[in-house]
């Protein structure tokens, strides 16, 4: 089990965006300590329906240059319609754990990346799709979210959301970044 303090920090990225295929979606990341204490923001951006998405999660983490931070929590692994993320590319330069996190249940994105693209379009995203470990249900706080982990057991990747998640279902580094995403997307459009 990790040693999850009241000071214990993590990176929560999200994303935010309006508008189609070939826009830009803004990503937030946030560092939140597990008090609930939020101590540092950085904002980049991805290519709608692109493959960028990676890229710039490292980027983010990259900017912030925190080497306090033990955790890499993601909304989700496909941002920004299908920017089907390579968690394990992230895992392996932030020499961190990474855990996505998704907030319904679904019988996967198969079906729709095979709906929406084609060619070397689909193989790519259904390359990356195919490299992401199972997706766990976890109950918090009388809600389950799934969760997806890179450098961390299942049960681990588990007591860490819960730990980021005094309330709710959404753990507190990805509430803060959703709403960080969108101030900055309304920013950005006006």
């Amino acid at each position: 089990m990790p040693s999850l303090k009241p000071g214990t920090r993590a990176l929560g990225v999200a994303e935010s965006y309006t508008g189609t295929a070939g826009a830009r979606s803004t990503l937030a990341g946030v560092v939140t300590r597990a008090d609930r204490t939020t101590d540092g923001f950085a904002f980049a951006d991805c290519t709608v329906g692109g493959l960028d998405g990676t890229d710039a999660i490292i980027d983010l983490y990259d900017m912030l240059d925190r080497e306090d931070v033990r955790y890499v929590l993601l909304a989700g692994v496909a941002p920004a319609w299908y920017n089907v993320l390579d968690l394990h590319a992230i895992h392996e330069h932030v020499d961190r754990p990474v855990i996505a996190v998704t907030f319904e249940a679904s019988s996967g994105l198969e079906t729709a990346l095979r709906t929406e693209f084609d060619g070397d379009e689909l193989r790519e995203r259904l390359d990356r799709y195919d490299t992401l470990p199972a997706r766990e249900a976890v109950e918090v706080n009388d809600q389950t979210v799934y969760v997806r982990a890179v450098g961390l057991h299942a049960d681990d990747a588990a007591a860490v959301v819960r730990r980021f998640t005094p309330e709710g279902g959404r753990p507190e580094p990805l509430r803060v970044a959703r709403l960080a995403a969108r101030a900055a997307d309304e920013f950005v459009r006006e």
